[in-house]
């Protein structure tokens, strides 16, 4: 595989390991004519910019190809910051005859829509741990990776020939920042660094895309008062706030908004993990859903144990009422003990 001279040692390290990988995925997306690129449910930042990135980097390159992207839209960040997925037919898939390309997501069971299985070919690049393997001849997973942006833009940069436009390199950024929590998270690496270097050297605008991914509403404000006034916190520093339905109809949020201000806890003395914990009515699977945050402590095997996973940081779970909801609080609060 020839490599873009141009890149940092640390990104050329990386691509040279998985040069194997990489060349199966430039072969096919080469090969086929239609590409329908995917995500996960209830996605985020990295979900969407990492698909967006690919999606943009694609119409780029390959003008003569058909690129589609599919999955469920966000309350917030679509259309502020990502375009309305499209809603493909039936008979699109029926005839096999696609490339579909995973984006940040495990199991197949989390990919937003299940016509993926029907691809003749799958790719997929991610950063979680995965019970099946969905692709299992074209795979770049790496457990250690801020974000699947950080692995995709990789996997772009270096494609010898091929340009990284303003527009893609801007979704993928936003991608790697929201996965790394700001480059906070202990998942951040010097190749984090190389790659965010890479992506603003394109020339996109990083200040408004700072902008557009955390400006709040006057109306936010009554949520986070909301959660200033209800929060609780565990004998070890374990902070959390319940969101049940009658709270979110009285702040005018959805459920999936329910977890936008779990993060004013990230700075605070003597709080080490700190969870939203929202109610969801899904006919399907009523639940109580949970984002959880560490600063320090790897959460993401608490998660598992409750029907969730994700990093070492950043992990999302649920309970099935509140009944539950001591015995989580005690596990995540015992990491500290």
């Amino acid at each position: 595989m020839a490599l873009n001279k141009h890149l940092d040692a640390e990104i050329v390290s990386f691509a040279s390991a998985h040069s194997k990988e990489y060349s199966r995925i430039y072969r096919a997306i080469e090969r086929y004519q239609k590409i329908v690129v995917f995500r996960h449910i209830k996605p985020d930042f990295d979900a969407m910019g990492t698909q967006m990135g690919l999606v943009t980097f694609l119409k780029d390159n390959f003008p003569e190809k058909e690129i589609h992207f599919v999955g469920d839209n966000h309350v917030s960040f679509t259309p502020r910051l990502f375009p309305e997925t499209e809603s493909l037919p039936n008979s699109f898939f029926e005839s096999r005859d696609f490339l579909a390309v995973i984006c940040d997501v495990g199991d197949p069971e989390r990919i937003a829509d299940p016509r993926f299985v029907k691809a003749k070919y799958k790719i997929k690049v991610d950063h979680h741990p995965c019970k099946v393997e969905i692709a299992p001849k074209a795979t770049v997973c790496d457990l250690n990776k801020a974000a699947a942006a950080e692995i995709m833009a990789s996997i772009l940069l270096s494609w010898k020939g091929k340009t990284l436009s303003k527009e893609a390199a801007r979704y993928l950024y936003i991608a790697l920042v929201g996965d790394s929590g700001r480059f906070m998270f202990s998942s951040t690496t010097p190749h984090t660094f190389a790659i965010a270097k890479a992506l603003l050297e394109t020339g996109f605008d990083m200040r408004s895309t700072y902008l557009s991914m955390y400006e709040k509403t006057i109306d936010s404000l009554k949520s986070q008062a909301y959660v200033l006034s209800n929060f609780r916190v565990s004998p070890h520093g374990v902070a959390y706030y319940l969101l049940p339905l009658d709270a979110q109809k009285e702040l005018k949020i959805t459920t999936e908004q329910g977890k936008e201000n779990v993060n004013m806890f990230s700075n605070i003395a003597g709080i080490n993990a700190w969870c939203s914990i929202t109610e969801d009515p899904d006919p399907k699977e009523p639940c109580w859903r949970i984002s959880i945050r560490s600063k320090k402590e790897d959460i993401s095997p608490i998660a598992f144990k409750w029907g969730g996973g994700g990093h070492a940081q950043a992990s999302g779970a649920k309970i099935k009422d509140l009944s539950e909801l001591d015995a989580f609080i005690g596990d995540l609060d015992a990491l500290f003990a």
